[in-house]
């Protein structure tokens, strides 16, 4: 099986790498920092699998575009567009810098990347997409704007996706985690509700990809309170958020 991950070198992308590391598999590691792919991938390795490293800032938008059609050249499995950035949780308005870097690396990188290899793999009539959004996705946070934002942008695109693909026998999955242990989570300075170690998210996301859930948000009751909270009324959704941001120390 060809399985393509980008933002490989570290976190979620580095375990997700790990997991899949076997004899039935061949990897195509993406990510930006050359030391840290080449780590993970020699760890890959001597798991049994083939690997091949592409080193590239998923920001080059042309050089997302050239990887594509490289990509392309090869039928592909499985692509999981993991990579992905955060500001962190902080009051005020986001300067707009951070917030273009924010959209680019977590939404519009994922069509530069994808534009050119779509048509291969409606040619192809196989294969899947699996985009990892957030709970974050969901509800938006007045801490979170950013971060928030870009990932339902890609809860709208990989649904338009879904529909747009399906006839040609090409799955689409969007994964919605919580908080998990990761490089991004551990410069939360607060209390992440129904935190998960690494094992366990990874445990949880794989789960679901070899499933096929098109739509898959966890942990169940953390997806579930954000769902009720939602349907109450705003002005009690008003108060609770205002509690809940307090409580962050925003």
């Amino acid at each position: 099986m060809r399985i393509i991950i980008t933002g490989a070198s570290s976190g979620l992308g580095e375990a997700l790498a790990l997991h899949y590391a076997t004899n039935e598999n061949r990897l195509v590691l993406i990510a930006r920092r050359e030391d840290r792919l080449a780590t993970v991938a020699q760890r890959c390795r001597d798991r049994g699998s083939e690997v091949e490293t592409i080193v590239a800032d998923v920001n080059d938008f042309e050089r997302m575009r050239v990887i594509g059609n490289y990509l392309g050249e090869q039928p592909i499995d499985r692509i999981i567009l993991n990579a992905g950035v955060s500001v962190g949780h902080g009051g005020g308005v986001t300067p707009f810098e951070d917030f273009h870097r924010v959209f680019k690396t977590n939404f519009l990188s994922v069509h530069a990347l994808l534009e050119p290899i779509i048509p291969k793999l409606i040619e192809q009539r196989f294969g899947e997409i699996v985009f990892i959004s957030s709970l974050a996705s969901l509800f938006s946070m007045p801490t979170s704007i950013a971060y928030s934002s870009s990932k339902r942008a890609l809860n709208a695109y990989a649904e338009g996706l879904h529909y747009q693909l399906k006839p040609y026998g090409i799955t689409i999955m969007t994964i919605m985690p919580g908080f998990i242990d990761s490089e991004m989570t551990q410069k939360n300075r607060f209390k992440m509700p129904f935190l998960l170690s690494t094992d366990k998210g990874i445990e949880r996301i794989t789960h679901a990809i070899e499933r096929k859930k098109i739509r898959y948000a966890f942990p169940f009751r953390f997806s579930l309170m954000i769902r009720i909270l939602t349907l109450l009324p705003q002005p009690l959704r008003d108060k609770i958020v205002h509690f809940l941001n307090f409580k962050k120390g925003a």
